[in-house]
């Protein structure tokens, strides 16, 4: 059985953005080379923390390009093609397998809510006929924010329709026993399964699970690459102990903004704070709450990160 395509810590990056709220790909890519230096094995970009659904196509078009065109290699980058409507899913897949992508992640059809196994089994048939192969393509199972679960029948019957379309899953219902339900089921075949909790992560690994795609990655991943590295002992429980206590502090605040205040404080950046509406940045009471929380995790000052800014 071959290794998982992104097996370890990927981190669910944050979308940089210029004042005019337009994709800021320098900055962007500077923050993905820091990533893959300190703990990252991957980067799943333009999903729910990168602001995916903020974006037009020809804007998440343009992100992926820039931040290959700046030395970001395409086999590190897992994009999340998943829209709405048919189209537009197969459109940027496509677009991401032209750019030498390894693999999508893919949201199910959000919009019409309560769809049939059914349905949804129809809708990916054709993306997977329409695609044609040549890229892995995984499953973004996050209930709490499409409100589309994927059933365990839902994705045995896809493995079984299309073996080797549907390389995995990244699992952010915070459910750990619907992780390892779909590990039990489906990992011996090769199915790989992310959480997308850090505070999973050893435990996913230790039961087969392939790693994570995280959020808090984006400021937490040196913890998250000793857990993935040392799996246990010691070092490893004291690592995964930061990645829960980390994720703890990171979801206190409304996420997305509390990561770009982590990295704006971090590196002394403030346009790291520039996010879409409706998002919003931290007030300032929010701010000292989520730079007091992962301070008093011990997660401060994040290792190297100041000083790799500076050396840009």
């Amino acid at each position: 059985m071959h290794p998982p395509l992104f097996g370890g810590v990927n981190a669910a990056i944050l979308t940089a953005l210029k004042p005019d709220l337009s994709p800021d790909l320098d900055r962007m890519a500077a923050h993905a080379r820091w990533l893959l230096a300190n703990g990252c094995n991957g980067l799943g970009m333009l999903g729910t923390t990168g602001e995916a659904n903020s974006l037009g196509l020809f804007e998440r078009k343009a992100v992926l390009e820039g931040l290959i065109a700046r030395g970001i290699p395409a086999a590190k980058l897992m994009p999340g093609t998943g829209c709405s409507n048919l189209s537009d899913t197969v459109e940027l897949t496509l677009h991401a397998r032209a750019q030498g992508c390894r693999g999508v992640l893919v949201l199910p059809p959000f919009y019409y809510k309560a769809p049939s196994d059914d349905g949804l089994f129809a809708y990916f048939s054709e993306v997977v006929n329409r695609v044609g192969g040549g890229i892995a393509l995984y499953l973004y199972h996050f209930p709490q924010q499409s409100a589309v679960p994927f059933t365990l029948d839902l994705i045995g019957r896809l493995l079984k329709a299309f073996p080797g379309a549907i390389q995995g899953v990244k699992d952010s219902s915070g459910d750990y026993a619907n992780m390892k339900a779909m590990v039990d089921a489906f990992a011996a075949d090769g199915f790989e399964v992310y959480s997308g909790s850090d505070e999973y992560l050893q435990r996913i690994l230790a039961d087969g699970g392939a790693g994570c795609i995280t959020a808090a990655s984006n400021a937490n991943s040196h913890w998250g690459g000793i857990v993935y590295a040392k799996r246990t002992g010691a070092e490893a429980d004291a690592a995964q102990a930061m990645l829960t206590a980390t994720r703890k502090a990171a979801t206190s605040v409304p996420l997305i903004s509390g990561l770009r205040e982590i990295i704006a404080r971090s590196t002394g950046d403030d346009g790291w704070r520039t996010i879409r509406p409706p998002h919003l940045p931290l007030n300032a009471a929010q701010g000292d709450a989520i730079w007091a929380a992962w301070d008093a995790a011990g997660a401060l000052p994040l290792p190297g990160l100041t000083q790799a800014k500076a050396a840009e």
